[in-house]
This record gives C-alpha cells, structure tokens and sequence, in this order.
C-alpha cells in the first residue's frame, strides 16, 4: 500500500466550503490531518443573499470527527479577511483552494451588467484577493500550494454562458502566471476543470449521471496537486469529474509565413490558409512563437501569392484602441478595403479619422472608453445607420510581480479588456441579430494564453477575452455572426530601441491587420470560434490537446494514493491524445467512465458467468421474428435516405422500373429477438453506452421484393473482450416466410464501452468481406456524390422503425452529449450505399464503419475508388470535414 498522503501542522483555505464540492475538500483535508478554514458567505448559487449556518454546519462536522477547522463568513472579494482567519486562528497558511462560484446564465442578448460583473467579482477578483493575501505568506516560508477552478464551459465556451466561460478561463491566464511567478519559493499553481454535481448543475442532470458527479470524484486529484510531494507540475490545467482525469495543454500549428511587404494582405493568406490550420507538425508551447527568427525566413522570401481581393464596401467597421499603434493600422486598412470605419479611442481618434479622409475614405471618431460600450456603438448606427464589424482592441498595460500587484493595478486592466470587450459587444448585438450578419475579432494575447511574468492582471483578463469569444461563437453561429480571436505579436515602443531597423519596420502592426480583414471577411472555411496567434508574417492556430488520461473504476471510493499511482497515465500525451472542441467533449469522457467497475464477472465459485453465457448464446439460434411490408414501407424508406420527389423508380409505386434501394436489407432484421440478452454476456452494460461500430450486409436476392412477408433468425457471432470495452457481433438471417429462400443476411458489430473486463478472447476472428479493412487507395477518389441531408431526415427515417429518442428529442440528445438530434448512422449508411448502387450498379454485400456522427442538414460526400470487382468508399460530413463512415467496401454483383 502506497504511503497516505498526509497534511498535518498544514493549514488549508478553502473558499466557499459550505457544501458541494468546497465541503468535500474541507471535510478530507481535515481529515488527513490539516487545520482547516472554512469560508462561506452563504449565498445562493446565483449569489443572492448570505447566511453564516452553512459555514458552521462544516466546522462543525469537522469538529465532531476530531479535526481542527473554524468558520468564515467574508465575500472572496474580501479574500485578506480570509487569510487573516487562517492566521488568527492557526499561526500560517500553506494551501488555498480557490472554489468559490455562482452561476448567472442568460443568453447574450439577455444579459445584464449585473449578470457579467458579479460573475467576474466572484469567480475572477474573488481568486486573485485571496491568492494576493496569501502570497506573502507562501514566499516567506518557501511554500505555497494553489489550486483555481475553471470549467468545461470556460475551456470551450458553452451557450448562454458568456460571462462564466469568461471567468472560467481567466483562471487559466491567472494560474498559468502565478506558476511562472511563484517556481522559485516552491509555490505550485495549477487550475482544475471540474464536472461535479453542486446546487447549480442538479436541476439539468439524470439521477445516475448526477452520482457520477460526486466532488469525491475532484477531490484526491486537488489533493495530489497540494501536497508537499509535488514540486513540479505546475501551471497544468486538468479536466476532471465521474472517475475520469486528464491534463490539458496548448497545441500551435506551425502556421502560415508570408514575406512581410505590400503582398502581405488578406486575399494572400486566405489563399493559404490550410496552412494556418494544419496541425501535422505542431508546437507545443509554453510562450510566444520566436518571431524574430520568423521575421528572418520572411525576409528571405519571394512576393506573396494574392487570392480573391476582399472588399468591405457597405460595411461598417468599428475599432476599438483605433487612435494609434496596432489599432490605427486596422482603420486604414478596413478603409482602404472600402468600409465605413468608427476610429474609437479615449485620447484621440481625431488624427486617424482625417487620416482616411485625406485618402477618400469615410470614417468617425467615437471619443470613449471602451466601457462606454453603447455611446461607442451608437456613434456607428448614427453616422451610418448599421454596424457590421467589431475589432474589440483597446487596452492598457499595468505590470507589476504578483508580490506588489494591488486593486489599483487589478481593475483597470480587467476593466478595459475584458469589460470594454463585454460591452462593445453587447452593445453591438441586437444589430448583429437583426441583421444576420455580424463578425467581431476580439484581442488576446500570448500573455494570456501562457501566462507571464508580472502580467497576472493582464493575463486573467486576455483569457477572459478568448473564453468569452467562445461561447459567443456558439450563440452567434446560427444567425450568422462569427466571432474569432488573436494573439498578435507586433513591435512597441520598447522593441524600437533594441533591432536593427528592417526589423523593426517588419515588425510593423501593418502585418497583423490582414489577418483581422481576413476573419472579417466572409471567405474563411472554418468561419467561427478560432484562436490564431500572428506576428512578423507568420500565423498559426492555436487548441487544446487532452491527454488520454485515466479513468478509475466507478464502484469504490477514490484515494489521493490510487491517483498517484497512475499520475502517468494521466498527464503523458501519447497516441492517445486528442483535441476537445466543446463542453461536451468533457461530459463524453464521463459518460465513457461510467460503466468501468472493478468486478470483473467471476462469481464467487471462480467459474466465469459470462463466458458460460457466451458458450452457451453461440450454439441456439432465435425462434424468428416477422415482418410484413407493402410498396408504402419501400417508398418510405427510401425517401428517409434521400430519394427525390423526381426519382420516379424510388418513390412512384406505378413507375416501370419502381424498387427499393437494396441497403433496404438492413430495416426487416431490425426488430428480431435474440436468446439472450446483453446483460448476460457483458458486465456493466447500459444501453446509454452502446455504440454501433460496423455493419455488414448480403443482399441475397435481386430484385429486392417490393412486398412480401419475412423471417429473421439472429444469432451470436462472437464477443470479444477489449478490457474497459467489449465488442459483440450479430448475425442475422432474413427469409422470405412463403418460400424459405434467402433475401439478406446482416451483421451488426457494437461497440459496448465500460462493458470488458471479463476474460474473454482479446482479438476479433477474420470474417472476410465482412471484417475487412477497405483502406482507400492513395490517389484521387473515382467519383465523388454529394448530398445534403435536409433538416427532417431523422424524423422521416425514424419511420421505418428505429424510434430511438436519441434522433429526435432534443432533451435526450443532450443528455447523450449530442447538441441537437442525431442522423441515425443506418440512414447515412443508406445515403452512401445509394452513391455506389447509383453509380456501380447491384453489390452483393456492403460493409461499413461508423466513424462519426451526422446532424440532419449537413452534407455527405461520399468518394468512391474501384479496384477490381470492389467499390472502396468512406463518406465525410463536408461542414466539419469529418468522417462518418470509413473501412467501407461493396463487393458488385
């Protein structure tokens, strides 16, 4: 048994501790010996109200159990009371857990002031004036431990949640800085992404998911982190929840260099940008790229190529910081492309405006600050009756080491960039919904992204930006409002004195202004939610990369000692790294976990229950089950996948030549009973966690029967034990009744996670045709056939028999982690197959693999290569250029 984790003569702050997770956290540490300060001012979860009891209640449990704790009842905005407490009472302070929040969720176009400043009071301020008291503290005695909680919804964006997903990731800035600043006094920061059940998050949640989301499940991983064992992970961002752990990092494409001259402009990196977005070779960084050797290999370049020129006449753009440096180029340059600018700047926009208008341009002055959100907008809608575009880029700079940073240095940096960003925005809004059409570049910076030295204000503020940016790209994206964000590196007034003079003309903001026209403009492929860091010629984009950390099983209580031992596992990224996009992408985690128990199905008599089951389900054969059709369950199904009302022979029972598309074998199985049940074979299994991997299908007879009545006889083919997963594979055997002749035979093969673990063979037997491989041949497809799903798809494909709920009620997409209902995958196997039959004629079998999912409405393309007697396809979803099916073949007749 590993050492147990101990924190005795250590003092920990705990802020809001009165329930939830925060007294999860007091009540372990007390009782692994650490005196604890209980703070809580006794709020609602929307931060209405105080009572002192909550606190109290804690304190008080604590004490009956024989620890050490007292109660505070400050707001964390008073984080000094705090830590003063913890003084009084215990002589020091060694570990702070910033857990203190409330929710105020609203849409944007709903929200209130009220809404975004007390969020960012308590979540934002509130960690930084706790963090500030004990810091003195921790660098006298040589150690400090601080944990900060962001969210899934900060490290995404999540809708309805722009001024959370703000606060949310400012903890990663703020976190990321105060590690940079405390290394060399042994103080370890580092910032958590918890998915636990609290007050906020019961009311949207399913009983058995809400178990899952027990804070006993954060609890050993913060306890790791705080102890005095750990010396080095540091300024790490972890997501954890439900059994579930994994460490997060920044990944950078190595981007796009153009020559920085008069051929650096937007139609120029449009033209390239799949270079900007190519993540084949990436960097992961914990700073700014080396622009000065970027600038180098520019200069060492020919002209740039030009793409598309990019006209903004009839645009209104504003610009935020408009007066001068970075701000001013933007101005020109939208003027220059032929829009209306609004020059905004406190001191003086006067000069830029008569800049444009000496070079024919039309442009205003807004004299305000940025905070001034609305007076700003409304210069725009007074001058020229719209607004279209809003580059937020105002800012000011207070730097200064945590040690000595104070409210005066604090507020006016989050004030500007993250509220005057808020409001501008805000105000900009309605107009942008009116219209259907907005596009807003907000301004972050690699000080934010990587945290800096001296910048903790800064940089909580600058990742503020780009978590706000987030979730407002997920509620504007459906009335065409796009909204990106970027992390320029250009020269300053500093950087002037100290490079040679070609270098500094370079490093001009003249070269970070075509990439704002370019996400400004309508040309870009993935229009929305970007982060790109740019400078010196280069741009690159910027994401998330999440390792593929540890899940533990979910039937026995989770120690801080059953962590360390798989600490690897959870912070090494290997192959199985991935890049999460959204805030579901953390639940799906989760949910994966969800079935991995420790029992691994042997009964007490050392037998194994569920290969017995499994010998026995391989030798019988189902009784068989019927199904009766006419011409009607043809037509129907074949308008589920996409027949057209003008596809006479599809939809049109009189027409000569009328049939069903032959992937019509795969409905008549569909109910068929099997003799045994999923239960018996597998351990743990849920059908929430069931996948459909592949399906193989042999279509026996042509012409496929446009009416009759048939049998299915299913049997078990084989389960195979993948440890936290199995995979079972179904056959089934459909006949015509009157006949006995053979119409089709299916497989299906599903993929049952958090169901292995029993014993069972490791590896799948070769089945031929209906387990191949199919890898595409490198070289252009063939034929390419696309097809757009239309938005009703699902509810009419549904009729022919599959009445999951999944693909239809929107509640239970969500709880599934789907934002909308999905394409059932045998309807886009359906679509795909019609491509081949339609354009290769009859196949005797079709298998496929399910690669991933489709919405109804977005478009399939399916490429197709032929080799020999064999069509090789795979069919992407061509909105997000993902694959739905892969491993795909039709053997032809």
């Amino acid at each position: 048994m590993a050492e147990q984790l101990r924190y005795d003569g250590q003092v920990v702050v705990v802020t809001g501790a009165g329930g939830g997770l925060g007294k999860a956290y007091a009540t372990f540490f007390a009782s692994r010996g650490a005196s604890v300060v209980v703070n809580d001012l006794g709020g609602s979860f929307k931060g209405e109200g105080n009572d002192s009891k909550a606190a109290d209640v804690v304190v008080n449990e604590i004490k009956a159990a024989g620890g050490k704790a007292v109660a505070n009842y400050n707001s964390v905005e008073d984080g000094d009371k705090i830590i003063e407490t913890a003084i009084k009472a215990f002589g020091r302070i060694d570990i702070l857990i910033n857990n203190a929040g409330i929710l105020r969720d609203v849409s944007f176009k709903n929200m209130k002031d009220v809404d975004w400043d007390l969020i960012m009071k308590v979540h934002v301020k509130g960690s930084y004036k706790c963090a500030r008291a004990a810091w003195p503290h921790f660098r006298k005695q040589k150690f400090g431990r601080v944990i900060n909680t962001a969210s899934a919804a900060g490290l995404f964006g999540n809708f309805g949640q722009a001024n959370y997903s703000a606060a949310k990731l400012a903890m990663v800035g703020f976190t990321e800085t105060l590690a940079k600043e405390g290394a060399k006094y042994n103080i370890i920061s580092n910032v958590i992404a918890p998915i636990a059940a609290s007050r906020m998050t019961e009311t949207v949640m399913p009983p058995d998911v809400l178990a899952l989301m027990r804070p006993e499940w954060v609890v050993p991983l913060v306890a790791v982190l705080v102890h005095k064992n750990n010396t080095s992970e540091s300024g790490s961002i972890f997501e954890v929840g439900g059994g579930h752990i994994a460490k997060l990092r920044w990944e950078r494409s190595s981007g796009l260099l153009l020559k920085c001259d008069d051929t650096y402009t937007p139609g120029a990196i449009l033209k390239k940008w799949n270079k900007v977005t190519d993540f084949s070779d990436p960097q992961y960084p914990s700073g700014p790229n080396d622009f000065l050797t970027l600038l180098e290999e520019s200069q060492k370049l020919g002209p740039n190529e030009q793409g598309e020129k990019i006209d903004f006449t009839g645009r209104v753009a504003l610009v935020t910081g408009g007066g001068a440096g970075i701000g001013r180029a933007y101005c020109l340059a939208f003027a220059r492309a032929g829009a209306s600018v609004v020059v905004n700047d406190l001191v003086n926009p006067d000069d830029v405006v008569n800049e444009i208008k000496a070079m024919g341009g039309k442009a205003v002055g807004a004299k305000y600050s940025a905070e001034d959100g609305d007076a700003v907008v409304k210069v725009a809608i007074d001058n020229f009756g719209r607004i279209d575009i809003v580059i937020n880029n105002a800012g000011i700079l207070r730097d200064k080491a945590f040690t000595n940073m104070d409210d005066n240095l604090w507020d006016p940096v989050m004030n500007v960039h993250a509220r005057g960003t808020y409001k501008v925005t805000k105000a900009a809004w309605p107009y942008f919904l009116k219209q259907k059409y907005g596009r807003v570049v907000n301004t972050t910076s690699t000080s934010g992204i990587y945290g800096n030295f001296g910048q903790a204000n800064y940089a909580a503020a600058k990742c503020a930006i780009l978590g706000f940016s987030r979730a407002l790209a997920l509620e504007g994206a459906k009335y065409n409002i796009y909204v990106n964000t970027i992390a320029p590196n250009a020269g300053t007034a500093m950087t002037k004195t100290i490079l040679p003079e070609e270098l500094v003309q370079a490093f001009k903001p003249d070269y970070i202004a075509p990439l704002i026209l370019a996400l400004s403009s309508d040309k870009v492929p993935n229009p929305t939610g970007g982060l790109y860091e740019v400078g010196s010629g280069w741009v690159g984009q910027t994401r998330w990369q999440r390792t593929g950390g540890h899940g533990f099983p979910v039937d026995v209580p989770l120690t801080p000692e059953e962590v360390v031992k798989h600490w690897n596992q959870i912070v090494t990224f290997d192959g199985r790294s991935d890049h999460p996009e959204k805030t579901q992408d953390s639940l799906q985690k989760i949910m994966a976990n969800m079935e991995n128990k420790s029992g691994s199905g042997k009964s007490a008599g050392g037998d194994n229950k569920y290969l017995q089951a499994q010998q026995e389900a391989l030798k019988t054969e189902s009784k068989g089950t019927e199904f009766n059709y006419t011409e009607r369950d043809i037509m129907l199904y074949n308008l589920g996948i996409g027949a057209k009302r003008t596809d006479l022979r599809y939809v049109f029972e009189g027409a000569e030549d009328f049939q069903a598309i032959p992937t019509f074998g795969v409905i008549p199985p569909f109910d068929t009973e099997f003799p045994y049940s999923f239960d018996d074979l597998v351990p743990n299994f849920n059908p929430m966690m069931l996948l459909h991997g592949e399906q193989y299908l042999e279509v026996k007879k042509y012409p496929v029967p446009t009416a009759g009545k048939l049998i299915s006889k299913g049997k078990l083919i084989e389960v195979v034990d993948k440890g936290n997963a199995a995979i079972v594979r179904q056959g089934i055997t459909t006949t015509n009744a009157e006949t006995g002749e053979e119409v089709f035979y299916n497989e299906m093969t599903v993929f049952l996670r958090g169901c292995g673990g029993f014993g069972g063979q490791k590896k799948p037997a070769d089945r031929g045709a209906a387990t191949a491989a199919n890898k595409p041949p490198a070289r252009a497809p063939d034929v390419v056939v696309e097809e757009k799903t239309t938005e009703e798809q699902a509810a009419i494909y549904r009729l022919s028999g599959d009445y999951n709920p999944l693909h239809i009620d929107p509640g239970f997409a969500k709880m599934g982690g789907f934002k909308v209902p999905i394409l059932h995958g045998l309807c886009f196997f359906g679509i795909a197959g019609k491509a081949v039959f339609e354009k290769f004629g009859k196949f005797k079998n079709v298998k496929v693999r399910f690669a991933g999912t489709v919405n109804p409405g977005q478009t399939l393309v399916t490429e197709m290569w032929k080799e020999g007697n064999k069509v090789i396809f795979q069919t992407k979803v061509k909105e997000t250029g993902k694959l739905a099916i892969g491993g795909a073949a039709a053997e032809l007749l």
